[in-house]
């Protein structure tokens, strides 16, 4: 093999969990922590001039680079290594120390509220604040939403065994699922849950898709009261810290996150609405080439093979350069930056036992790197994944000069770079194509990803929705819950499959994450928002590549809604920029239906 398929930690922090880097930097940070919450409680806004509060800031940056730096490195130890107990200790020190910083942080936003607005115009206007005034106006706004210090730092301490605490615990649950199966020889082995949702999904044979799923919802069934209390508490300890800020509409926060307008997320999803049936259409198509009246939860991802056709297959060092390849037609800067990532063992890519689930990217801004988490197993689907992942690496790449305010984008921009990575990738494997049965099967492999923004993840989004409403009265039970889901995605999918997944709230690891509520409909957002800008990178040819980095350094600088503006020229609040969009989508499955018409 020309790369590596496990990534290096070691040039991080040497030593994995027994890191005496580690240990060190973290101490470190307590001493920069206690000194920033001294500069800031000494700071006085109305008389010190603009050049404390830079320092303030410059001190900040530290801080939050140090902590990104320890946070993405235990993570990473945590995913590639669930039973690693050190580890776990390790991120409750980490965290241990956000109470400190989160009150530091909580005084700076209420002081930032003691300047008046002219004043404040003034300073944000100087050479020093201009390029950081978006974020800190940011910052001064929620200042007027908080508590007193005292009250917020109890908050801050209480997250640490409730709202943090149950995500660690869900994480701790998930770590203990087994899927037990029989090989092809006989041999009985158990699967983790990531290897298990990997072959449930994929694998040619719809038997083996179908036991497995059988089993996998009943393993989830089996703890279902576990990730009840889980989710009741974790959205109820968010839910109250919300109520006791004021705030009575749990859309706020994700909203004010991702920087978007309630009319925009509306709008986006009414014309998804309106262009569905086509998707069942092609669903239904789909459940007909494996012989069946509708298609089965777990038949959604499999692969169509007609004929004589095999599947195409890309082994890791395959999969590298095809992506290095097909980045340098619109951006040789992304594609020489993938190649680096391949070169220097920044992904994890094994396909083995004690694993975590799903596929991640995370930044190291200390070092200014990334580190890519995810199992591969040679389907171009797993060549999309890391095309993906990718792409969020570039995305980070391109801001590493930024002041670190103006590296923090929300999720939904996130997905801008790395969907269009995917898009690249979808559309140079549909080119390979050299008969009929393997452009039907790569149709099948790029419309997945549409059929999951605009299905799954509005099933997502409606659930959520209904799970809120629900736990503001009280306590939700498990049966509620599946109820809930079931309900959800009959709605999101016109009603229209065989077999559903009643515990796919229970088996989805984005409804438990601690730091960012509603972690769905920015997915949908960002795979639309990069649909129109691949659709302006086709147009635009070679000169592309310096428009795409500057839109992806605005990223965290301004609203959304501003963000297409200035480089799209779209307003986001109009259905015409969404319709665009899926039209793409609608033009893949008309040819995918096309091409299918004989085989029925």
């Amino acid at each position: 093999m020309t790369y590596a398929i496990n990534w290096d930690l070691e040039t991080i922090f040497p030593g994995g969990s027994d890191s005496e880097k580690l240990t060190q930097r973290m101490a470190q940070l307590s001493d920069e922590i206690h000194a920033y919450h001294q500069a800031v409680t000494a700071w006085s806004p109305t008389e010190d001039a603009t050049d404390a509060l830079v320092k303030l800031l410059q001190l900040a940056e530290t801080i939050s680079n140090g902590f990104g730096q320890c946070s993405s490195f235990i993570n990473a130890l945590l995913s590639s290594n669930v039973n690693d107990s050190k580890a776990k200790i390790l991120s409750g020190d980490l965290y241990s120390k956000l109470p400190e910083y989160q009150l530091a942080r909580t005084i700076f936003s209420k002081k930032l509220t003691e300047i008046d607005d002219n004043t404040w115009t003034t300073q944000m206007a100087t050479e020093q604040l201009q390029p950081v005034a978006f974020r800190l106006t940011e910052i001064r706004r929620d200042g007027n939403e908080l508590l007193s210090e005292a009250e917020e730092n109890i908050i801050n301490t209480l997250k640490l065994d409730g709202l943090n605490a149950w995500s660690e615990h869900y994480d701790t649950i998930v770590a203990s699922i087994t899927i037990p199966f029989t090989q092809e020889d006989g041999t009985k082995i158990h699967l983790s849950a990531g290897q298990a949702f990997n072959k449930m999904m994929g694998d040619p044979d719809a038997n083996i898709r179908q036991e497995l799923f059988e089993k996998w919802e009943q393993a989830w069934n089996e703890k279902a009261d576990l990730f009840a209390d889980t989710l009741n508490h974790l959205d109820g300890f968010r839910l109250s810290t919300q109520k006791l800020h004021g705030i009575d509409n749990y859309l706020k926060e994700p909203l004010e996150y991702n920087r978007l307008e309630q009319a925009t997320l509306d709008t986006m999803w009414a014309t998804i609405q309106k262009n569905k049936q086509p998707i069942v259409d092609f669903l239904t198509r789909k459940a007909q080439l494996f012989g069946k009246e509708k298609m089965d939860w777990q038949d959604q991802d499999a692969p169509i093979i007609l004929g004589e056709m095999q599947e195409r297959t890309y082994s890791f060092d395959a999969a590298a350069t095809f992506i290095v390849e097909n980045f340098e037609k619109f951006s040789p800067k992304m594609s020489k930056f993938a190649q680096m990532a391949f070169d220097n063992a920044w992904i994890e890519a094994e396909d083995r036992p004690g694993k975590r689930p799903g596929g991640y990217c995370t930044s190291l801004p200390e070092t200014q790197e990334s580190r890519i988490f995810m199992t591969y197993s040679n389907s171009v689907n797993e060549v999309a994944t890391l095309a993906h992942e990718l792409g969020h690496a570039f995305h980070s790449s391109v801001m590493w000069d930024l002041p670190s305010l103006n590296q923090d984008y929300a999720m939904n921009v996130a997905e801008t770079a790395s969907t269009f990575a995917e898009l690249i990738v979808a559309d140079a494997t549909l080119k390979e194509a050299t008969t009929k049965e393997e452009k039907i099967n790569l149709l099948d492999a790029k419309m997945q990803n549409a059929i999951a923004m605009f299905m799954n993840i509005h099933t997502r989004y409606i659930f959520e929705n209904n799970f809120y409403q629900a736990r503001q009265k009280g306590l939700v039970s498990a049966e509620q819950i599946t109820e809930m889901m079931l309900a959800a995605q009959k709605e999101s999918y016109l009603d229209s499959l065989g077999t559903y997944h009643p515990h796919f709230w229970a088996a989805k690891l984005h409804f438990f994450i601690d730091d960012v509520p509603f972690y769905n409909f920015p997915y949908t957002f960002g795979y639309l928002f990069s649909m129109g800008i691949y659709a302006y990178a086709n147009q635009k040819g070679s000169n592309f590549e310096d428009e795409y980095i500057a839109l992806l350094r605005d990223t965290a600088s301004m609203t959304t809604e501003e963000l297409a503006q200035k480089h799209l020229q779209v307003d986001l609040t109009k259905p015409d920029f969404w319709q665009a969009g899926i039209d793409m989508v609608l033009k893949d499955i008309n040819e995918f239906m096309t091409l299918t018409e004989e085989y029925i």
